[in-house]
Order: structure tokens, then sequence, then C-alpha cells
């Protein structure tokens, strides 16, 4: 039971980039998926969350306009488009699989990170 993010990368401000989450051994259909993020010396935050059953979705304020989560079920895998990259998105983003939350203690199954640097 894996999860793989990958797609991070060193971005200049106003920057695209697209993060993608693979499944490997487990089906993420039976899971709510989120993606979180964790700055140099700051906790783990919340960034999006998308439902296991009808693709409601929610993200933070922060990145609400700039960030979409989605998900395609036929490759098992979760990506989140960001958009207007801001230096302040830097962080290791990492995705897990759970229930509908922005909370890390509802999410069992985490990926091992991926880094995002954005150069003002």
């Amino acid at each position: 039971v894996q999860l793989q993010a990958s797609g991070g990368g060193l971005m200049q401000t106003g920057g695209s980039l697209r993060l993608s989450c693979a499944g490997s051994g487990f089906d993420l259909r039976g899971y709510a998926m989120g993606w979180f993020r964790q700055a140099p010396g700051k906790e783990r935050e919340g960034v999006s969350c998308i439902s296991r059953s009808d693709d409601t979705t929610y993200h933070a304020e922060s990145v609400e306009g700039r960030f979409t989560i989605s998900r395609d079920n036929a490759k098992n895998t979760m990506y989140l488009q960001m958009n207007s990259l801001k230096p302040e998105d830097t962080a290791i983003y990492y995705c897990a699989a759970g229930v509908f939350s922005v909370y890390t203690t509802d999410f069992g199954s985490w990926g091992q990170g991926t880094q995002v640097t954005v150069s003002s």
C-alpha cells in the first residue's frame, strides 16, 4: 500500500506546476484524498481535499482560485494543478488518503512528499 507523489520542482512566481499522486496496492476510489504542505519551521497544513464519491472539493483560502484538486479513477491517480504560484507556496507537498477533511489525523496513508520551490 503506497502513495507516490511527484511533479514538484523549482518555478518562478506566477508559474504553474501539476502534482500527481499515484496509488499502488490499493484503490483510491475508496478514499477521500487530500494534499497537504509543510514549509520549513511550520506545521503541516491542509491545502486541498476531494471527496470519495461525488468529487466535492475543498481548497484552503490561501490557494482558492489558484489551485485545483482532481482525480482520475481510471488511472488511480490524484492531481493538484497549481497556478499563479507565489513564494509562500514553497513547501514539501504530501498527498494522503483518508476522509474528507483538512486535518492530518483524518488521513491514514501518506505519500513521501515532493518539494515545490517558488522563486521571487
